[in-house]
């Protein structure tokens, strides 16, 4: 099954990030699939789940629908060498999410253990919190975890089936060589 409808353009602000100049959406191509089939092939082989080649690709995937954190963070550290957490939290929505653009939007806790500034990209999801004393924590989109799932899913249908294919075989190979009967 593949995902579609994830977009993969950001808006930052006035500036279009290297995100959203490429509109399309992202879905598991059937190409992406055979690399997938490939890479799940090799590594069953090898007897490795989600080897080092998987692991860059989903890396890959993953990125094309990721909001540009590196900016959002930038933008708030630039902030905050020029203001404090005192300056942020009199601030108001409107102005936190001017600061960080369209299409996100920006919440500042100052309720319970401290305070902390939220970051939300355009479907409502948390992307990053800022905590002073600790600093940055990045979050998962939907998006994000919609890619890892289609790909984790085809990765994992693939390598079972060649799993599969190489223990049939080698049973067929000890069966014909008569040392083990599989079927017992």
């Amino acid at each position: 099954m593949g995902i579609t409808g994830i977009k993969s353009g950001y808006l930052l602000g006035s500036q279009k990030t290297e995100k959203a100049s490429s509109k399309k959406d992202w879905q598991l191509s059937d190409s992406l699939q055979e690399k997938i089939i490939a890479y799940a092939k090799e590594d069953a082989a090898q007897n490795v789940y989600m080897g080092d080649k998987f692991l860059a690709l989903r890396k890959n995937e993953v990125a094309k629908v990721a909001p540009d954190r590196t900016a959002l963070m930038a933008k708030v550290n630039h902030v905050m060498a020029e203001a404090d957490m005192k300056t942020i939290r009199e601030a108001d929505e409107r102005w936190l999410s001017m600061m960080f653009g369209e299409p996100y939007q920006a919440k500042f806790q100052s309720k319970g253990k401290g305070s902390a500034v939220h970051v939300y990209d355009k479907n409502g999801d948390e992307i990053l919190t800022y905590t002073a004393g600790v600093g940055w924590h990045e979050k998962e989109s939907k998006a994000e975890t919609e890619v890892h799932s289609a790909l984790k899913a085809a990765y994992y249908d693939a390598f079972h089936a060649a799993r599969k294919e190489i223990n049939s075989g080698t049973a067929v190979k000890m069966e014909a060589q008569g040392s083990f009967d599989v079927r017992a």
